[in-house]
């Protein structure tokens, strides 16, 4: 078998997982055939597969749902992550001063994937999760990371993006989100005004290291009611120090020379 044929069927079984690993509900056998298009036998061979290795179960009705072994495999990576390790300590300032829930995610095609997250002391929490992602245009880490994307990469970017309403606020066009980067370019930083979710807000800023092809943000986040226009504006200079210190330390921390030592 030949490369790109090895590479077409790891691709196609990735994509199968992500399917399944993304699915609100169980999907069965007619929906992956759906979702796929693969023939038939060639779906049954890759879940069969999937199935034997643990990254896929049944369930007693026929339904297939992500293994076991896929929570083996994101804590490992969690616990292992260089990136995250390094944002850590800042994340940790920052929820210090503010006392509310700090996100730390990456841009990962039109969305933003979280790859860390410390919980508000409040009674009021977020219902976010490590590994879980979200759309740029309605969250202010994904409106701060696509704000600094040159004008061609962000086009590009601009038209995956499928718009869906959230709430009243949520952005809803491609010419609205390409009006909204212009003032978070100019301030350096951007906010989430009940876009996402309702009652929920947060002030965010962009994380970019070219040297890593990095390019993520850092944000607080909490309900409206304990965030009002001078709460968050208070909230700017903090998430913004730590954006640039995780930057450098990426920077620096994650350079050859670096880990070589």
């Amino acid at each position: 078998m030949s490369s790109s044929d090895d590479t077409g069927t790891l691709g196609k079984a990735i994509h199968l997982l992500d399917l399944i690993a993304s699915a609100q509900d169980a999907l069965r056998f007619s929906d992956l055939l759906k979702l796929t298009g693969q023939p038939k036998g060639s779906l049954h061979r890759q879940l069969r597969h999937l199935v034997v290795e643990g990254l896929v179960d049944i369930s007693p009705d026929g339904a297939y749902q992500p293994g076991i072994r896929l929570l083996k495999f994101a804590s490992r990576a969690w616990a292992r992550n260089t990136v995250r390790k390094l944002a850590e300590p800042h994340m940790k300032v920052l929820h210090e001063i503010t006392g509310e829930t700090v996100h730390f995610g990456m841009l990962r095609g039109a969305e933003i994937v979280y790859l860390d997250k410390l919980e508000s002391r409040q009674a009021v929490r977020m219902h976010s999760q490590v590994g879980n992602a979200s759309p740029v245009y309605c969250t202010g880490i994904g409106k701060a990371a696509i704000s600094c994307l040159p004008e061609d990469r962000l086009a590009d970017l601009v038209h995956q993006v499928r718009f869906h309403r959230y709430t009243a606020s949520t952005i809803a066009d491609a010419a609205a989100l390409q009006d909204a980067l212009g003032p978070i370019r100019q301030r350096g930083y951007a906010e989430d005004l009940e876009e996402h979710q309702a009652g929920i807000c947060c002030v965010a800023a962009s994380i970019v290291v070219a040297s890593q092809n990095f390019i993520g943000g850092i944000s607080v986040t909490a309900p409206v009611f304990r965030a009002g226009p001078s709460e968050r504006e208070k909230w700017v200079a903090p998430v913004r120090q730590a954006a640039s210190s995780i930057a450098e330390d990426m920077t620096h921390g994650l350079s050859p020379a670096h880990q070589d030592r």
